[in-house]
């Protein structure tokens, strides 16, 4: 699994608990997984703007047709308001009927990068798993 370094938003340094978002799209055909990626990439470069963002990783397993996102919100309402975001909403209707999206958010004590290892354990499994 490859993963992007750490980007922190303008929440980076919330103390207390933080929400935690895991998403895993499985491509149906390996040619559309590159613009999903890349999709990625360009919200990734206004995650330091996003209200409530606290930090963040892409992934991909670009040989099983895999890629996802590991997110760490301020609290729930951030993440709605990511996810009804307009850049955030064309992307996801552009890539909508082309693979499998299963997803899974929980409240951490904290924000650490301890995150990723439990983020890694539900992406590793069968998605029954959750942190």
């Amino acid at each position: 699994m490859l993963k992007t370094h750490w980007t922190p938003g303008p929440a980076a340094g919330v103390a207390g608990p933080v929400l935690v978002s895991v998403t895993d799209f499985q491509i149906s055909r390996l040619h559309d997984l590159p613009g999903v990626y890349h999709a990625g990439l360009s919200l990734r470069r206004d995650w330091p703007r996003l209200p409530g963002a606290v930090g963040m990783w892409l992934w991909t397993e670009p040989l099983r047709g895999r890629c996802g996102s590991v997110s760490i919100w301020q609290d729930e309402q951030a993440l709605r308001d990511f996810v009804a975001w307009p850049d955030h909403v064309t992307i996801m209707r552009r890539y909508r009927g082309r693979g499998r999206l299963r997803s899974v958010t929980w409240t951490a004590a904290q924000s650490d990068r301890g995150i990723w290892a439990q983020a890694r354990s539900y992406l590793s499994g069968d998605g029954t798993r959750t942190p």
